[in-house]
Formats: structure tokens, C-alpha cells, sequence
């Protein structure tokens, strides 16, 4: 007999909802002390020792040695393994790759400079000189994850991409899609091992200038000890859904949607809000009969009995202010008049309309990046994009007389913050007739 599905149906409108939304809030709260202190540690080894310290943690905690000239894959060796992809994942990948492709070239970020009285104010757009991709290895080989990063660094023009996966053969998949996203460098590694050797770099590992990608615990936490000496994306961690209903939409189609989900991983998070009570309880009953049927069915159980929940609401209305207060990673409004349902959302990675547009479209093919904010992060960070790849340079070029209209506001203030030295440099120059200076003095 199968057991029992464990999947909270909750009511907003009981005395008890807040605080038992509230930990579906906090679903990024986790005991950090002791994980701070481990990577830690880690990070040092590896600031410290390099290689050696690099394929020691890949032996302890992935099962196997390594050595230093292996972290590196040869062209040769990446070459003969996406050649073992079958004909048809091989074709499946490339259409990823041409609409991924596609999408960022639709709008890579351009400087700009506004040209007024004797003046040019402006911003320059460079892309950085070198990142570092993080493809999680775990339970699944995530090419698809490859294309995500890879393509929109290829759009802006980042001049070297570096890779980390682990795993001591990567899979044919992602070594394809490391090829097709023009990956220059691939390193099998992982963990917080590979965040620090990017960070830092290693004798046979490239430091890099920004680090981006999803990943478990112990990746996430090593982007965020070593934030400050490289640049991170935002936090990536466990999967996530939000799904607003109003029961217009199949509930075997939400609850294979919730399930997709699911199965990603036991800390996973998935969440339907709807004023519909039997929409839920009809929604729960399918969920229960697919369940069985998913290959990763314990991974999944465990998800839905965790930081999941079915929600009946008020309205419509309430269920967009509770996906709005949950900052989903995914956001799917699936109603019969989703325009309706967007205008009332702020915070989300992405958000998937009607019944047509499913999560995993977007995982795959669709054409935006699926390297998304998890954690109710999503109130402040935002998807990844060519823009994660770039960096944004202020211009400012005033002739004499525009500095002389304006120099005397900036020494007032100078002054205001008690910045005497501030203020002196910009009268020296106020002192000289604008006439007797050239534009490029």
C-alpha cells in the first residue's frame, strides 16, 4: 500500500494561518553556524594549499582521487563525450541553445552619453574579463543549467568562461551543452572546493572575476564567504513554486506542475493558493495519485511533507498578496485572466502564464535564463541575464564653463560634510577665469 501523501492544506482565513505561513516565509532559514564554520575552513584549505587542498576535499567528500593535471578537461576528452549523446537529446539541446541564444541578443545593454551645454554625462558598458560558471552535479546532469549561464555570458561579451561541475565523467549531456554555450575552461569540481578555487585560484584552476550558478548548502554558502573578493549572483538554492488557481486550469495539470517541483530536491518548496476549496482538495488528490509514479517519488514525499503546502484564500486578490510575501522563484498564474493576476505582482524570478506555460518550459526552451532567486530572495535579486555579466562605468566630461555653473553647489556641500580639501580642489579651478581654460585642461 502506498503511504499516506504528507501535504499541508492550509486556510487563510483561520486564526492559525500567519504563523504557519510564516515558516513557508522563512523557508531559507537554516542552522548556519556550524555550515559557515565547515566551509570556512574549506575556503582556507584551499586559499592556502591550492591543488592539493582541491583534490584532497574532492577524495572526502566525493569519493574519489584526482590528479592535479585531471581537474582540467581537454578539449579532446570533452569532444568524445558529447559525441556519445544520443542524436535526438543532441538536437534537443541545439533548439535550447538557438531560442536561449536568441532571447539574450534581444536586448544586451548599450552605453549611453548625453551631450548638453559644454558637457557629456554618460555611462560605458564593459563585459568582465573572466567568470565562473557553477553547474551542480547531484542527482541529475543539468546541461540545461549550462546553456542558462554559458549563453547570456557568451551575449555579453565576457571574454573567458570557466566551468565547475562535478563528477569524475561528466555527463555526455553537459559536456554538449558546455560546447554549444562556448565554455572555455571546464573543471570537474565541485562544492564549496570550486567556488574557492575560482575565487582564489589554484595553480591549475583560473581565478575569476564573478561566480555564478545554482547549487546545495555548501555552494551557497561559499558564494557568500567569498563575496567581496569576486562578484556572486544571487543565491540559487533549493527549487521552488508558487501556483495562483482559481480552478479554471486542470488540477492534474497543477499537480504534475507542483510535482515537477518536487522532485528536485527534499528541500524543495511548492505552494497553490486558491479561493477555491475543492480546487485544492482536487489539486491534492491528483498530486496523490501521481506521486507513485515519479522515479524520484521519495525525494518528492519528502518535499511536499517539508516547506509545502495547499492554500485556500479569501480571493483571488489574497493569493497574489501571499505569492507576493512568498517571493517565489517561480510564479505560475494559472487563471483564467492571468494580465489580471500580473498587474497585482512584485516580486517573483519568473512568472509563467495560463495553462500553457509551465515551469519546465521555461526550465528548457522557452528562451530567458532559468537561473532564478530562490528563498524569498526574489524581493531584491532578479534573474540571471546578460546584464550579470557586465560592468556599468559612469562617464562625466564637463567643459570650463559648465564646471563653473556648477562648482559652486558642489563646493557648498563640500563644505556641508566638512570636506575642506573637496571643496578646495573644485576653487582652484573656480578661481581661473573660464575663458583662459580649454575644454581639456
Amino acid at each position: 500500500m502506498a503511504a499516506a501523501l504528507e501535504l499541508a492544506l492550509l486556510d487563510a482565513r483561520a486564526a492559525d494561518f500567519e504563523p504557519r505561513f510564516a515558516v513557508l516565509e522563512s523557508r531559507r532559514s537554516i542552522e548556519r553556524e556550524q555550515l559557515q564554520e565547515r566551509v570556512a575552513a574549506i575556503i582556507a584549505d584551499v586559499r592556502g594549499r591550492g591543488d592539493d587542498a582541491v583534490l584532497d576535499a574532492i577524495e572526502r567528500f566525493d569519493g574519489y582521487r584526482l590528479r592535479a593535471f585531471e581537474l582540467c578537461l581537454p578539449e579532446a576528452e570533452i569532444a568524445a563525450g558529447a559525441a556519445r549523446l544520443a542524436v535526438e537529446d543532441a538536437n534537443a539541446l541545439r533548439t535550447a541553445a538557438e531560442r536561449i541564444r536568441r532571447f539574450h541578443a534581444l536586448r544586451v545593454p548599450q552605453g549611453f552619453v548625453q551631450a548638453g551645454d559644454d558637457e557629456r554625462l554618460g555611462q560605458l558598458v564593459r563585459p568582465l574579463a573572466r567568470v565562473g560558471l557553477y553547474v551542480p552535479g547531484g542527482t541529475a546532469p543539468l546541461a540545461s543549467t549550462t546553456l542558462m549561464l554559458g549563453i547570456p555570458a557568451a551575449a555579453a561579451g565576457v571574454g573567458e568562461r570557466v566551468m565547475c561541475s562535478p563528477g569524475r565523467e561528466l555527463h555526455p549531456a553537459v559536456l554538449a551543452a558546455a560546447r554549444l554555450a562556448a565554455v572555455g575552461r571546464l573543471y570537474r569540481v565541485g562544492g564549496a572546493q570550486a567556488i574557492a578555487a575560482l575565487a582564489f585560484g589554484t595553480e591549475s584552476m583560473t581565478r575569476v572575476d564573478k561566480i555564478v550558478g545554482p547549487g546545495n548548502a555548501y555552494v551557497q554558502e561559499a558564494k557568500r564567504q567569498v563575496f567581496g573578493q569576486v562578484a556572486i549572483d544571487a543565491e540559487a538554492g533549493p527549487s521552488e513554486v508558487f501556483i495562483v488557481a482559481d480552478g479554471s486550469i486542470r488540477p492534474d495539470f497543477l499537480a504534475a506542475d507542483l510535482l515537477a517541483q518536487a522532485e528536485h530536491d527534499e528541500l524543495a518548496s511548492v505552494v497553490l493558493a486558491t479561493p477555491s476549496d475543492a480546487h485544492a482538495r482536487a489539486v491534492h488528490a491528483e498530486i496523490d495519485r501521481q506521486v507513485g509514479a515519479l522515479p524520484r517519488e521519495k525525494i518528492a514525499r519528502t518535499a511536499l511533507a517539508g516547506r509545502s503546502a495547499l492554500i485556500v484564500t479569501r480571493d483571488l486578490a489574497q493569493a497574489c498578496e501571499l505569492a507576493n510575501r512568498y517571493a517565489a522563484e517561480h510564479l505560475q498564474l494559472c487563471v483564467a485572466e492571468p494580465e489580471a493576476c500580473l498587474a497585482k505582482i512584485d516580486c517573483a524570478g519568473a512568472v509563467f502564464l495560463g495553462a500553457w506555460s509551465p515551469v519546465p518550459i521555461g526550465d528548457y526552451v522557452a528562451g530567458p535564463s532559468h537561473v532564478l532567486p530562490t528563498g524569498g530572495t526574489a524581493r531584491f535579486f532578479s534573474v540571471v541575464g546578460v546584464e550579470d555579466f557586465q560592468r556599468r562605468i559612469s562617464l562625466i566630461d564637463l567643459g570650463a564653463n559648465a564646471f563653473a555653473r556648477v562648482a559652486p553647489a558642489a563646493i557648498r556641500l563640500a563644505r556641508l560634510e566638512g570636506l575642506d580639501g573637496h571643496a578646495r580642489a573644485l576653487e582652484v579651478r573656480l578661481a581661473t577665469a573660464p575663458a583662459k581654460l580649454s575644454r581639456k585642461s
